[in-house]
């Protein structure tokens, strides 16, 4: 039966979609080599180097993200950005085919990064982060600043915009700026 251990490392993965890391043991003064252990009775699931998930935590639509930012490890500022924000705050149809994930530039990744994620490289502002069901991500106007450098398509931009004001993600002043910085016209991608 799990101990005091597995409680207290539960509670951390109950606050992460059921992922823990070496690091969130550490931060508990506990010592890491429990996940190994908890791993080998059974009790969690090897997900990537250094990434647990409790086997007993339910599935969710956003597992895949949390993964996504735990991966490159806690002490580094993972962030989701570019297209899986815009879809994720539902401000556009873009359908990513990788989830995006936004690293410090001084970063440098030493493994091979899943092939299901897109790193980028960019020294995030303070300002431009925010916290979406527990996930840490760039604000609305960051994304879509960052899809419109990465090329996405205009019509998705303007939908993304448009979206974004009327949803209220984005207020009025910002998304007329937006529009301006961007040289997208209101309404012109219109949902159909």
């Amino acid at each position: 039966m799990p101990g005091a251990v597995y409680t207290e490392l539960a509670e951390i993965a109950n606050e992460q979609y059921g992922f823990l890391t070496p690091e969130d043991a550490r931060e508990r003064d506990i010592d890491p080599i429990n996940l190994v252990r908890m791993f080998q009775r059974g009790h969690l699931e090897r997900r990537a180097t250094g990434v647990y998930r409790l086997r007993l935590t339910p599935p969710s639509r956003l597992d895949a993200y949390m993964e996504a930012v735990l991966w490159p490890g806690r002490g580094v500022r993972a962030t989701l950005s570019h297209e899986t924000a815009l879809d994720l705050y539902e401000l556009s149809d873009v359908n990513p085919a990788k989830i995006d994930v936004t690293l410090p530039r001084r970063h440098r990744v030493r493994r091979a990064s899943p092939g299901n994620y897109r790193m980028h490289f960019e020294d995030l502002a303070t300002d431009d982060v925010t916290v979406l069901e527990g996930l840490p991500i760039v604000t609305p106007a960051r994304a879509i600043r960052q899809a419109h450098a990465a090329k996405v398509g205009p019509a998705l931009i303007g939908q993304a915009i448009d979206q974004g004001e009327s949803n209220g993600r984005l207020s009025r002043r910002e998304a007329i700026a937006l529009r301006t910085e961007l040289g997208v016209e209101r309404g012109s991608g219109v949902r159909r």
